[in-house]
């Protein structure tokens, strides 16, 4: 039977990994939401509202699952992992204080007028409401951000008794990764709710949906990632840049290179074998790797050879390149949608069923560039500060068995229920029959009757 520490790091990837599947979702989404509903108070053109009311709906159910989840996550620490709030709590107990009292709290106020109040405030108020749950979705990014950077990159702190004491809040927030992750993650998740718009849209489109509303979501999805994407890829640039210069280590695992070397090449493919720290099979263009992280073709990148203490290569390597593969496919398709559609063109059958297997791909790579951020800071919890295996518990591994179990078991379930509901939501709504109209100059209001209504 595997140990405590390995069950218990399962266990931990397995929570963490289901919850962040649906921020992943809504915080970007909220963003579309606003997006959809201010473009039908400034037309008046009730397609926005149609559009609106269908991905609220998605909305909800995505959020309320990000929720539950999320409250398990707190109970890790506890059942799992006490040595982390032990050395750590005056730090990480804080900041997830402050997230759940502004953004939390934020969202909590203004979701029950957004998903409930369409008919009994002010327009004005309603939308006000949706825009303030879109900024407290990305203020809770900006706090569980600045709690994992913190992690990654420690600042602002001074080590009293072997607990650690905060000196300055400031560079604890803003600690050196804290931008560029930030960042990072604020863009996965656009592209993430960008192409489970874009997929679900172009699902009802291939299930006869001829209304305006799957079309205009469609285009909007993909215009969206089509910026999107591009500019991921350059604040990835910067964000590995950053890593090269706090976590040398966790480059060395991405790119593969053993051995500190000058002009390395970027590696398309390998097989690390970490016995004879070499690799198998491997595939690269020359110097790049050097290029890219030093901006010189002959520029000097340190090996894991030069580290004491270095993160597993295989995950860290080939999650960066699940990532970048998911990322690069993900612009050609959306850059290929914004072409075929320009015009109000309709969109090959090829491009469409791309679209629908491609409704989750920011599942994809959001996870495996989680799992690059993750596990390229092992053998650390919190980086210099906290091992992983001093933070444990020592509960029996039978228990710990127990429980991963149970949670297997829900997440799979809840997992195959909701991405049911998903496309159930779209067959239904193909199935309404709506008033269609181009007249943007007058609004039209949108009842019950119409089968549009939340």
């Amino acid at each position: 039977m595997l140990n405590t520490l390995t069950l218990s790091r399962i266990q931990f990837a397995l929570n963490i990994s289901f919850h962040i599947l649906f921020p992943a979702i809504t915080i970007a989404l909220a963003w579309l939401l606003f997006y959809f509903k201010l473009r039908y108070q400034l037309s008046g053109h009730p397609v926005w509202m149609r559009i609106y009311r269908f991905w609220v709906k998605l909305f909800a159910l995505t959020f309320a699952l990000g929720v539950v989840t999320g409250i398990t996550m707190s109970f890790q620490f506890g059942t799992n992992w006490p040595g982390f709030m032990e050395t750590v709590g005056n730090i990480a107990g804080p900041l997830l204080g402050y997230e759940v009292l502004t953004a939390f709290f934020l969202e909590a106020t203004f979701l029950g007028i957004m998903l409930f109040g369409i008919h009994r405030v002010p327009t004005w108020l309603h939308t006000l409401a949706t825009l303030l749950v879109a900024v407290g979705t990305s203020l809770s990014a900006f706090w569980i951000i600045a709690l994992n950077s913190w992690m990654q990159t420690p600042a602002g702190y001074a080590m009293e008794q072997g607990v650690a004491v905060p000196l300055d809040w400031w560079e604890i927030i803003f600690n050196p990764s804290m931008p560029y992750r930030l960042t990072h993650v604020l863009l996965a998740s656009g592209l993430t709710a960008c192409f489970f718009v874009a997929g679900v849209s172009a699902y009802r489109l291939r299930h006869g949906d001829v209304k305006q509303a799957p079309r205009k979501a469609l285009r909007v999805a993909l215009v969206a990632a089509a910026l999107l994407a591009p500019l991921q890829m350059f604040v990835g640039d910067l964000h590995g840049l950053n890593t090269l210069a706090h976590q040398p280590q966790k480059i060395a695992a991405m790119e593969g290179i053993w051995h500190t070397e000058k002009g390395a090449p970027l590696l398309l493919f390998a097989w690390p074998d970490e016995a004879t720290q070499t690799n198998h099979l491997s595939l690269g263009v020359p110097k790049l790797a050097s290029l890219i992280l030093t901006h010189n073709p002959n520029g000097e990148l340190k090996g894991l050879s030069s580290f004491s203490e270095r993160p597993p290569v295989k995950p860290v390597f080939f999650g960066f390149r699940i990532m970048v593969a998911v990322g690069v496919l993900m612009l050609l398709v959306a850059w290929a949608g914004v072409w075929f559609g320009r015009g109000a063109r309709t969109l090959p059958g090829w491009l469409t069923g791309s679209l629908v297997a491609m409704t989750f791909s920011g599942w994809v790579a959001t996870l495996a560039g989680w799992y690059v951020t993750e596990i390229g800071r092992q053998p650390w919890l919190v980086s210099g500060v906290l091992k992983t295996a001093d933070a444990v518990t020592t509960i029996a591994p039978a228990n710990v068995s127990l429980s991963l179990s149970v949670y297997g078991l829900v997440y799979a379930g809840l997992l195959v229920a909701y991405v049911h509901t998903v496309f159930y939501m779209a067959r239904k709504a193909v199935a309404v029959e709506e008033y269609e109209t181009d007249d943007t100059a007058t609004p039209v209001q949108i009842t019950r009757a119409e089968g549009v209504s939340a």
